[in-house]
């Protein structure tokens, strides 16, 4: 007899299935766990003197299992920055290429997602890490700049190109040295994890003041 399209042998999933969904959603849980300790394991004792042991234990997983995902530091390194890093900038690339507002208005979004998902977050102990331990380790470095300095001097350029062809400002200096523009964020990781805990600085705040300040350097006109 043909089974009606009602039956629940024919709609539920299957025990294998359901087992293999679960392993992938387990899979995925213990990767982000692991991340998780890294970082901040990488926050206390950066680079070097972090031990996959004490990663381990943080994430409560064996050493063994550690290695199932990770192959060493640098491995935990490199999924950090892509799991955190990566996708903020690609959603600052989105925004750059779809946003319709004025320039000034689109650095005031690109300002709050850096601080909403890295400035201040867990994830700002990775840039500090690199101030403190890349020359250390230029590996680590070079891996860094490929795939997050380079990608967001990129997205700098992209932005003065846009607000020239908008006719909102009439200087290339941010093309040609977009370190200009992105230098106060490192100032900001720097200042609040060395005075942070007596003499914070407002993240939000100090990113729109620079704003303003390089607008009128380019010569800013509403349009």
């Amino acid at each position: 007899m043909a089974r009606s399209p009602s039956d629940p042998r024919e709609t539920a999933p299957e025990p294998q299935a359901r087992r293999r969904r679960a392993t992938v959603m387990d899979r995925g849980e213990r990767r982000r766990s692991i991340l998780d300790a890294a970082l901040a394991e990488f926050a206390v004792h950066g680079f070097a003197g972090t031990r996959l042991d004490d990663v381990a234990r943080r994430a409560g997983v064996a050493k063994g299992t550690l290695y199932l995902y990770f192959s060493d530091k640098e491995a935990l390194f490199r999924g950090l920055v892509q799991e955190t890093l990566t996708p903020v900038l690609a959603d600052a690339g989105g925004m750059v290429a779809l946003f319709p507002g004025t320039t000034r208005e689109l650095l005031d979004l690109l300002i709050e997602l850096l601080a909403q998902r890295v400035l201040e977050t867990p994830a700002q102990a990775l840039v500090r890490l690199m101030i403190a331990e890349g020359p250390r380790f230029p590996e680590l470095a070079a891996y860094y700049h490929r795939e997050v300095v380079v990608r967001g001097l990129a997205l700098i350029r992209a932005i003065v190109a846009r607000g020239i062809a908008r006719g909102e400002i009439d200087s290339d200096i941010p093309a040609r040295f977009p370190q200009l523009v992105i230098a106060p964020a490192i100032v900001a990781v720097v200042w609040n994890s060395m005075f942070g805990a007596f003499d914070p600085l407002d993240v939000r705040q100090f990113l729109a003041a620079h704003r303003d300040m390089i607008l009128r350097g380019l010569g800013w006109r509403e349009t």
